[in-house]
């Protein structure tokens, strides 16, 4: 397996990162922003290793098997080599965002996504702020690129393409790129949308590079002057140190309203329905709350 093109792009994304991170957090400093902590900077990095260590681990039985099959059962080959690189990102690009929706909008995956949304802060690192258990699936949504001709390496290649691009609109010191830019493309305006726990931006901008996708399935929400945004939860932040709890504790929740005295198509409804939903109303999902303050 050519893992070539990852390896050289690593060695490319590290010094740039080490680079952009450590002048954010300098520029934070000198103008007393508090962009960064050190104790979120730290939970960053943890959990991004993890994840890596996590998605190293899978790959021999995902990539080698699964996706490999796949790849000898394609139903087409494309020749033409810009062709196919330009289709593989736009392919993958909405796969993304179907991706991400669904672990925004099915409490089973947001449980692994919200360690992402966890921290009160917005920058470089948060990028970094893995959700630690996403490989275990990630890889669900790559079949039907595979099958459609695309070689799974050359997918695993374009993700760090494009995971490289989408770390980098976490920052506030980009206020607003171009009017066209933002027709297209993911900007960090749309993406601090993205984290803030403000009920109107809950659920917003799911794209990794192109915010077209929001636009065309009712996801986009314009980050708002009369709206300042307020990072995190919904729920009162973790206090907590402990890596475990930083992970599992969506989990940990799951599992009390799955032991909560309701029928089993209620208990099904906490695994599959948008987070917050109850079966007594005593939380709401986040349509629910925007539909009150309407």
């Amino acid at each position: 397996m050519d893992t070539a093109k990852e390896t050289l792009f690593i060695l490319f994304s590290i010094p740039l990162y080490t680079i952009l991170i450590g002048t954010e957090i300098i520029i934070s400093n000198w103008h007393q922003h508090k962009y960064y902590s050190l104790r979120s900077t730290i939970e960053n990095i943890f959990l991004t290793l993890f994840n890596a260590s996590l998605d190293l681990t899978l790959r021999t039985i995902f990539y080698l098997s699964i996706l490999l099959w796949c790849y000898q059962h394609r139903i087409y080959t494309i020749e033409n080599h810009l062709l196919y690189w330009f289709l593989l990102f736009i392919l993958e690009d909405m796969a993304f965002y179907f991706q991400h929706r669904i672990d925004h909008y099915c409490r089973i995956f947001w449980a692994v996504h919200v360690t992402h949304h966890s921290s009160e802060e917005f920058n470089l690192s948060t990028g970094f702020r893995s959700s630690a258990l996403q490989p275990v699936y990630r890889f669900i949504y790559f079949i039907p690129i595979v099958f459609l001709g695309f070689h799974p390496m050359d997918i695993v290649f374009m993700y760090a393409v494009t995971q490289t691009y989408g770390i980098l609109v976490h920052t506030q010191y980009v206020k607003k790129m171009p009017k066209w830019f933002e027709v297209l493309f993911v900007s960090p305006s749309h993406h601090r949308v993205h984290h803030a726990s403000n009920i109107i931006y809950l659920d917003k901008n799911m794209g990794m590079c192109l915010i077209i996708w929001d636009k065309l399935f009712g996801t986009f929400q314009e980050e708002l002057s009369t709206e300042p945004v307020k990072y995190g939860l919904t729920k009162p932040a973790l206090k907590s140190n402990n890596p475990f709890h930083i992970i599992f504790h969506e989990w940990i929740a799951l599992i009390k309203d799955l032991s909560k005295k309701t029928s089993f198509l209620n208990k099904m409804k906490y695994l599959f329905m948008p987070p917050g939903w109850s079966h007594d109303g005593s939380s709401q999902t986040a349509n629910q709350m925007r539909k009150d303050i309407s």
